[in-house]
């Protein structure tokens, strides 16, 4: 089995960075609505690519590590459809164009990039130097999925929200986005304040990072391993920007999808107390093989699409009887 070294993040890093350059330089260099079919295909190209280099990985590394790979990428996948409603509730609020939304995600996405890189870092740094920061982890995951499971239903407010109160005290004049401008000529620190699409833009970084305080440890429980983690993640993240797209029309048909991340996060949180990859102390231990982790967790994300989908239709099925009765 071929080792990794440096050089193998090195060159995994440097492929990233030029899709995300040719991504930026040449196929959307200048601002623009992004269609639907467009952002379908980018998925599709994101999500095969993955598999690809899950492919790739099995072959180089073997099956196991193949697997806590694509174990990872469909955690990470999952957990990220909930930061794109967040982001769409955001979009919605500030009024931010649609021709700006496709260049405010990719600056998300490169700044996320950078932030779990850091995170990820920090994480195993934790993890090899305390190896009882997996329990407190699988702990936390326990308690963050069974807090989202009985918070309820109710929707997100965004000017509710401790980020947006706080911005608003310091630059009140950022009202809406509708452009790409970085600086508007109104009052303020120095007395530029910074125009609304550069706020969304620092709401973007920072509801992504909230989101990664859940989803990085969640990949922990299945993987220890740096490079599987950070490629898990890094792949996930890169589609995440035409999946938004893809999904933001269509987000009343996951109305139970909430629900069926906070299982998720509880599942890996219980398999990260029971099952922590041979560190010590063993309290008390229970193998969870990745291939039976990887089935539950999609298996989980795909029963709670069908059962969104499944209301959105009855919902939308009964609003013609509904009608009819009502008119009679």
């Amino acid at each position: 089995m071929t080792e990794i070294t440096h050089w193998h993040w090195i060159g995994f890093i440097l492929c990233i960075l030029f899709f995300i350059a040719l991504d930026l330089g040449l196929f959307h260099r200048r601002a623009r609505v992004v269609k639907f079919k467009e952002a379908l295909a980018w998925s599709t190209i994101w999500i095969a690519l993955s598999l690809l280099f899950a492919g790739a990985l099995g072959h180089w590394r073997g099956r196991e590590e193949a697997e806590e790979f694509v174990t990872g990428y469909v955690i990470e996948f999952s957990l990220s459809l909930d930061n794109i409603f967040v982001m769409a509730l955001l979009f919605a609020y500030f009024r931010v164009s649609e021709e700006a939304r496709h260049r405010l995600l990719f600056w998300g996405v490169l700044g996320a990039l950078v932030m779990r890189g850091a995170m990820i870092a920090l994480g195993v740094t934790l993890i090899q130097s305390f190896n009882w920061v997996l329990y407190v982890l699988g702990l936390f995951l326990v308690f963050t999925g069974g807090r989202m499971l009985f918070a309820g239903t109710e929707k997100t407010q965004p000017e509710t929200s401790f980020a947006i109160r706080l911005a608003r005290r310091f630059f009140p004049a950022a009202t809406h986005a509708e452009n790409q401008n970085h600086t508007t000529p109104e009052t303020g620190i120095g007395g530029l304040s910074p125009a609304p699409v550069l706020l969304v833009l620092a709401l973007v970084e920072i509801t992504d990072l909230i989101f990664a305080l859940d989803s990085i440890p969640a990949v922990f429980a299945v993987t220890t391993r740096p490079f599987i983690v950070f490629t898990s993640n890094v792949f996930a993240i890169l589609g995440l920007r035409s999946l938004y797209f893809v999904l933001v029309g269509a987000i009343n048909y996951f109305r139970h999808l909430k629900t069926g991340l906070s299982v998720v996060l509880v599942f890996v949180g219980v398999k990260m107390l029971l099952d922590p990859h041979g560190h010590e102390p063993k309290w008390f231990q229970l193998e969870i093989p990745t291939s039976v982790s990887l089935l539950v967790v999609a298996g989980i994300f795909l029963i709670s699409i069908a059962l969104s989908v499944t209301a959105a239709r009855r919902e939308k099925n009964a609003r013609p009887r509904m009608d009819t009765d009502g008119h009679r």
